[in-house]
């Protein structure tokens, strides 16, 4: 993975105070330990899952469910799956029905994913599903040890996994969480460990990370007030679910009050993907409010060379220029051109990201990036990057109207 800066930042003692208290508190928060992990007992238990399933069904919302679904997404065009994987993340009763429509529900292995173990959208589907299927070996629980729905599980004899310690719903992507439905899958979820592991090993051992991703967090941090909107333009359909784990990472994570002040701060997260935003957001971009920074992710090799073809058009000649050109060579050149458009605006901050090739190993390696950067940026803005009191505070809500 490749990553240029288009805009100067200098690293200063703010930007040493965020790494030192970013290196004190990855011997407390569990995100930062996750490549390390040893996959024994996921694979494991992938293997007591019967082969005459076909697919697997994750209920789940937020974190429980976006990680593995941006990593499914990017590599299932690109790779040959033992399984489909569907997610059941949304109480909108046309999607649960469509959803319902797509499985066998005799051949589907659920997987049911609560951190507390009461979240409300995850059990009303759960409910909702046990009617068509009861059989309790069809569905695995993961969440927290000793939470209500350990106790559960166990009364019903279902096989239950247990979240690492302090391991939030959006950072859990390369935990028990993402792992076990992207193994079950046949994703090679030690390849995309080893991504992780790159970055991490790049960012805390002094290697190219480091002082780039110092660098793009404080810039980040120092105009957040100017520049309060982030959008990611990736260029490849395959993105598409990453730019909605982003958007979660992002949002949840940065917009807080300040833990030192009274003050409500936060960068507004954008996913967009080219070249079909182009033809919308681009416009805003380039002439509107200059508040807003962008990062570019383009697929250096997309390792299919389908073209266009060399036909030319009754009065279309003038598109005979993309006669014969690689698709995937179009689709850079359109990236590239945008940032080149972009560059000479000289006042919108871009950054752009080059991925090598579609596999595991890449998209672990974007995955664990944009979670030491939401880290940095969180430090840096003054801000409890791991809590979410806004969204705790509308569950209470809904808990009460419930109840009433």
């Amino acid at each position: 993975m490749k990553n240029k800066l288009y805009f100067n930042s200098t690293l200063n003692e703010k930007s040493q105070r965020a790494y030192a208290s970013i290196c004190k508190e990855k011997n407390t928060i569990g995100y930062y330990t996750l490549p390390e992990q040893d996959t024994t007992q996921i694979l494991e238990y992938c293997k007591t899952i019967p082969s005459t399933i076909e697919s697997i069904a994750v209920i789940g919302i937020g974190g429980s469910s976006l990680g593995a679904k941006a990593v499914y997404e990017f590599l299932r065009p690109a790779e040959k799956l033992q399984r489909k994987l569907f997610f059941f993340e949304s109480t909108d009763p046309i999607n649960i029905k469509d959803l319902l429509q797509e499985i066998d529900i005799d051949k589907t292995h659920f997987l049911v994913i609560s951190k507390s173990g009461t979240t409300v959208e995850t059990f009303a589907i759960y409910k909702y599903i046990l009617l068509q299927q009861s059989n309790p070996e069809c569905y695995t629980f993961i969440t927290d040890p000793n939470s209500a729905l350990e106790k559960y599980a166990k009364s019903i004899h279902a096989s239950i996994l247990h979240l690492p310690n302090n391991v939030g719903g959006r950072f859990s992507v390369l935990s028990v969480v993402g792992l076990v439905p992207l193994a079950l899958c046949g994703i090679d979820i030690q390849a995309l460990l080893k991504g992780a592991a790159t970055v991490k090993k790049s960012f805390f051992e002094d290697g190219y990370l480091h002082n780039l991703l110092l660098q793009k967090s404080l810039f980040y941090a120092t105009n957040h007030a100017k520049y309060h909107i982030n959008c990611l333009f990736a260029y490849s359909e395959s993105l598409k679910y990453f730019c909605e784990w982003y958007v979660q990472l992002w949002g949840e994570s940065l917009g807080k009050r300040q833990r030192h002040s009274a003050f409500h701060v936060g960068l507004t997260p954008i996913g967009l993907i080219g070249p079909k935003d182009q033809h919308s957001f681009l416009q805003l971009i380039m002439e509107g409010t200059r508040d807003k920074s962008v990062t570019f992710i383009q697929i250096e090799d997309f390792e299919d060379k389908i073209e266009i073809p060399n036909t030319s058009l009754a009065h279309l000649k003038e598109l005979d220029t993309l006669n014969a050109l690689h698709f995937s060579d179009l689709i850079n050149m359109q990236c590239n051109s945008v940032i080149e458009a972009l560059e000479e605006e000289k006042n919108i901050p871009i950054d752009s990201i080059t991925i090598p090739k579609i596999n595991a190993q890449n998209i672990g390696s974007l995955i664990f990036y944009y979670e030491l950067l939401t880290s940095l940026v969180g430090e840096l803005i003054d801000v409890n990057t791991y809590n979410q009191p806004g969204v705790e505070a509308a569950k209470i809500i809904l808990k009460k109207k419930l109840s009433s």
